[in-house]
């Protein structure tokens, strides 16, 4: 490597560290959270399994019971699916979005932390009848990808409080 390209590498490294920029990291829960019940309807949901994985992975203890918890995360609505936005000139679909829409609260012994907040992501992807089978699965691949998003918008909302 060349002394040029090591200063120019150098240089910006530190122009980066001089603008102040950092990786986003694991966000800081507040301690309330530090052992946290998730109450929700649906515990084999998507949203919910990433939810309850990244809590954890965040030093949450998440427990069976809200009377063992510090905190309740009420997960009030948790719903996927998708819908057709174009069609071609035989009437098939030909482009579809895929959604996934939160609401959730925090709530405490003592008070509201969080009133119902709602959260909607969504993708589009294209149909093609002959790529059945790939697309269906380009479909479900949008699904956990869009949870994993919204999973953590959610915890960094939740980091700042």
């Amino acid at each position: 490597m060349s002394w040029s390209r090591l200063f120019a590498a150098g240089a910006a490294l530190l122009v980066i560290a001089a603008c102040g920029f950092q990786m986003r990291g694991q966000p800081a829960l507040p301690a309330e959270m530090a052992s946290t019940y998730i109450a929700a309807d649906d515990r084999r949901s998507l949203f919910y399994r990433r939810l309850r994985s990244e809590l954890m992975e965040n030093g949450v203890t998440v427990v069976d019971t809200p009377v063992e918890a510090t905190a309740v995360l009420n997960i009030l609505d948790d719903r996927t699916g998708q819908r057709v936005l174009s069609v071609s000139a035989r009437n098939l679909p030909r482009e579809f979005e895929v959604f996934y829409r939160v609401t959730y609260s925090l709530e405490n012994d003592e008070r509201t932390l969080l009133e119902p907040q709602e959260r909607t992501v969504t993708r589009n992807y294209t149909w093609d009848e002959t790529l059945v089978l790939g697309k269906a699965r380009e479909g479900e691949l949008l699904t956990e990808a869009i949870a994993d998003d919204l999973v953590r918008i959610v915890l960094f909302q939740l980091a700042a409080l």
